[in-house]
Order: structure tokens, then sequence, then C-alpha cells
């Protein structure tokens, strides 16, 4: 009687084991959660569909196979010019690279 009780845990615990482990591969994706998930690549960065710049430090270009150049950046000191998407950062007071996403929020990028 014991061990058919035991044996047949044995599939369950299997079976949440799996589920565990799916969920934290879930929340390893670029953009995920409220950015909306990928739009597009900015070189190597991810630009997220709520037009921000992913924190991830993956690269997006070698991710979805994309053969291009590193382009060079832009660093500005005003904010005007350096929209998510352009490929020109502002740098802010304190030194922290950033671009403007459209709602007017200031999006840095990871060092």
């Amino acid at each position: 009687m014991r061990t058919s009780i035991r044996r047949g845990w044995m599939p369950m615990f299997g079976l949440l084991l799996v589920i565990g482990s799916a969920s934290s591969w879930s929340a390893n994706t670029p953009c995920s959660g409220k950015k909306g998930g990928i739009d597009r690549c900015d070189g190597d960065l991810f630009l997220c569909n709520d037009g921000s710049i992913s924190g991830s430090k993956k690269s997006c270009a070698a991710m979805f196979g994309e053969r291009q150049q590193a382009r060079p950046q832009n660093f500005l000191q005003s904010d005007e010019g350096c929209a998510c998407g352009t490929g020109s950062f502002c740098t802010g007071p304190r030194g922290g690279v950033y671009c403007l996403t459209p709602s007017g929020n200031k999006s840095y990028k990871r060092k």
C-alpha cells in the first residue's frame, strides 16, 4: 500500500518541477511585463512597444540574426533629437545615458 502511494507522488513532483522551471524562463525575456514586448532592434538594444529601451544585457541583433555593423552613437547635451530608436542618446547631469520615449519619459541605457 505504501509503495503505491509513494509512486503516485513521483509524476506529480516531476510536473511541479517542470511548471516551476517554465515560469522562470518566461521572466527572462527583454521588454517583458508592462513594456509590452519587443518592437524592434536599435543595434544591440531592444526597443520595447512602449517606446523605451530594455535593460537587457542580451544583444538584439544577435538574437534576431541581424548582421548590422554597430552604429556610432551620438551623445547630445540637450533633450532635442534623442528619441528612442534614432540612435542618438542624451547624457544626464550625473553621466547617465538615456533616450526619450514617445510619452516624454527618460529611458536609461544600462551600463
